[in-house]
């Protein structure tokens, strides 16, 4: 399809190791990103980042790529015209909390301490990254998020949910147990926002029909850009995590490209253009 306009997610899609935009998954050097990002900005097409960093670290990627826009926390807050406009997404936030963020209100609860508490060895605040985000307490680990909503649910805060935004390299920093599995990185935050429904409220103002929109990703909280979309591309790394396979079956709207992170997040504009 040709698309109107592409929203990408960053890390571990448009970025590769370490957050290059130069290296391929094996560390080599690459200009295939550079060069689909050329033809994407001489095809006048627009580029949104879509992205679980902060405000600020995505209107930052958004100068350096030339984005027409910018999605933080997971889809909490859309940006344009270099940030100086946004709007925020309060998802399922009890009413009770209007006007306070969800950080706020999760330290007042305790929940996320409570959470970690009950995965000793396997659930950690996602350090140093985490102190600046308002919308969602940015952890990593190795938990299941099916479960860890349904405790959430017993705890009276079935308002939350913890979203999977997918693998990470592990390193001595992380106080995880070594056999907790490959750790990940997730964000628990209201129910209701999403990347997806960021895209949806990004596309309405804008006025593009959805089926003219493509969306580029790696990980299963990518998934759900695929109904805000006409078709969402899954670059290969994170169609090789566990489980994602089975997810991909149940997604019409999605294909895989054929090579990882950079080096597929090029495929996959060059295919929309």
């Amino acid at each position: 399809m040709t698309a109107r306009i592409v929203y990408t997610d960053l890390d571990g899609t448009m970025v590769g190791p370490r957050g290059s935009f130069w290296h391929t998954a094996g560390r080599d050097l690459t200009a295939d990103p550079a060069a689909a990002l050329m033809a994407l900005h001489r095809a006048g097409v627009p580029l949104v980042l879509v992205s679980g960093r902060t405000f600020e670290q995505v209107i930052e990627a958004a100068r350096i790529f030339a984005a027409d826009g910018a999605i933080a926390e997971l889809g909490a807050t859309i940006a344009w015209d270099a940030g100086r406009n946004r709007h925020r997404l309060p998802g399922e936030l009890p009413e009770r909390y209007a006007g306070r963020t969800p950080m706020d209100v999760m330290a007042e609860l305790g929940i996320v301490e409570e959470l970690i508490a009950q995965h000793p060895g396997r659930l950690e605040w996602h350090a140093p990254w985490h102190a600046t985000h308002a919308t969602d307490a940015l952890l990593r680990g190795r938990v299941d998020p099916v479960a860890v909503d349904a405790w959430l649910a017993e705890q009276g805060a079935g308002w939350l949910t913890l979203n999977d935004n997918g693998a990470i390299p592990a390193t001595t920093r992380f106080g995880l147990d070594e056999d907790a599995g490959p750790p990940h990185v997730y964000h628990l935050m209201p129910r209701g926002i999403s990347k997806g429904a960021a895209i949806a409220w990004d596309l309405a103002r804008r006025g593009i029909d959805p089926a003219d929109a493509v969306a580029i990703g790696d990980s299963v909280s990518d998934l759900e850009m695929a109904p805000a979309v006409g078709r969402l591309w899954i670059t290969a790394n994170g169609a090789s995590v566990d489980g994602m396979r089975g997810r991909l079956d149940d997604v019409p709207n999605a294909a895989v490209t054929g090579a990882a992170m950079g080096e597929g997040w090029a495929q996959a504009v060059l295919a929309s253009l």
